[in-house]
């Protein structure tokens, strides 16, 4: 990203908290929970006057609701979908479902009354007054206290808060959940919601960020891949981020007089001596030599780079006269405590880090819940600096120039 005359390497996180802050200035008094692995940048009015004690940023596709060939067409059944209905009292409520077809869908909206006018994919991204904060707060204080629970907004809060009993149930079936366990959980927030003084605004409403809004999600790691190589792209999406980050041309603060660089490729704050590199990302890197096809490096220091087309190398530092190898699709990143020493965690593309959280691979000493576990309350501050240090010792051996990362 282009911070003032130069360029440095963001996070995902600091990339979010740059896109989120328009909506700020809006929503004073309000609870504001924007999800740290997705950018979207909206294309309708961010700034609004809220009218719901809750509501939650969506796209809506259009200005009536889709048919049973649309809902198909636009892919509604794979989403978490944000439904409009217009009240008898001509007001605007949303209810929110989860991955079901149209017939699914306009049977539970239809239970609850009204007319259904617009539905959208759901970004996730929500805000609540602070009448609801205190409520929620009351509501489950002792789970807090005790930290004895865990709870989802969208299955826990917002589909108990919108929809019937039964159609709850229904869709918490889909999830594994016991039917007695969502029929007591239901029944708990029904009991809320009707203690609750709405006063002078609706309960659920739909906040709509446009229906052609870019939406970037990284948080899986195939996701992660394709959004980063989408600065290789020409296209209106590609155009957007590269707008949104700065970046008006391919290559800045580089030296790599001696590397053959395609014409595709993007590399910032970069110092290699030799190599190739092809349709690749690379960001505040130092290198002797790499030779780099269709892959993400970010933050590396080594004699040698070698990277597979999809791989990616994170924050990685080597002295050694072997370098770094990362096949095809291969994952390699290094995590740093808060003495200095680094561990490094090794992933693949076919890998779901969801479904493996709690497993130790065989190419890691730990599970990557141990490493969430052990690192959970470490100084990010210090662990920085400690890795810059690192880091610019390694280059200036290498004599290489220093870099930010």
């Amino acid at each position: 990203m282009k911070v003032g005359d130069s360029y440095q390497s963001v996070t995902v996180l600091e990339s979010v908290i740059k896109q989120t802050g328009i909506y700020a200035s809006s929503r004073k008094g309000r609870l504001s929970v924007f999800w740290g692995d997705q950018v979207f940048l909206p294309s309708a009015p961010f700034i609004y006057e809220p009218s719901h004690h809750v509501d939650i940023l969506c796209t809506l596709l259009g200005e009536t609701a889709p048919t049973a060939e649309e809902w198909t067409a636009q892919g509604l059944d794979k989403y978490g979908v944000i439904a409009c209905l217009e009240t008898a009292d001509g007001k605007t409520e949303a209810a929110q479902v989860e991955k079901v077809s149209h017939e699914v869908a306009t049977k539970m909206l239809g239970a609850l009354g009204g007319t259904l006018k617009q539905v959208g994919p759901s970004l996730g991204s929500f805000s609540i007054s602070a009448e609801m904060t205190k409520a929620l707060l009351e509501e489950f204080k002792t789970e807090l206290a005790g930290k004895t629970a865990k709870f989802d907004t969208d299955p826990h809060f917002w589909m108990p808060l919108t929809l019937s009993e039964g159609d709850y149930i229904t869709l918490m079936k889909g999830k594994d959940v016991d039917e007695e366990e969502s029929k007591k959980h239901h029944q708990r927030m029904s009991a809320m919601k009707e203690s609750f003084d709405l006063g002078n605004m609706g309960l659920f409403g739909a906040v709509d960020v446009g229906k052609e809004a870019c939406w970037w999600d990284y948080g899986q790691l195939k996701l992660y891949s394709a959004n980063s190589l989408l600065l290789l792209e020409d296209s209106p999406s590609a155009d957007l981020l590269r707008q949104f980050l700065g970046l008006d041309t391919k290559m800045a603060d580089c030296d790599m007089e001696g590397v053959t660089v395609d014409g595709i490729s993007y590399a910032y704050n970069t110092e290699v001596k030799s190599g190739t590199i092809s349709k690749s990302v690379l960001a505040s890197v130092r290198a002797l030599e790499i030779q780099a096809d269709g892959a993400i490096l970010v933050n590396c220091c080594a004699k040698k780079i070698v990277a597979g087309p999809g791989s990616i190398i994170y924050n990685i530092m080597d002295d050694s006269d072997e370098g770094v190898v990362a096949k095809d699709g291969e994952v390699i990143v290094a995590v740093t405590d808060e003495s200095g020493a680094s561990m490094r965690l090794h992933s693949h593309m076919d890998i779901d880090g969801g479904k493996v959280w709690k497993t130790q691979l065989d190419m890691n000493e730990m599970s990557f819940e141990d490493v969430r576990n052990k690192n959970m309350d470490a100084n990010i501050g210090e662990i920085q600096k400690k890795r810059q240090a690192k880091f610019d010792a390694l280059s200036e051996a290498m004599g290489l120039k220093k870099a930010r990362m």
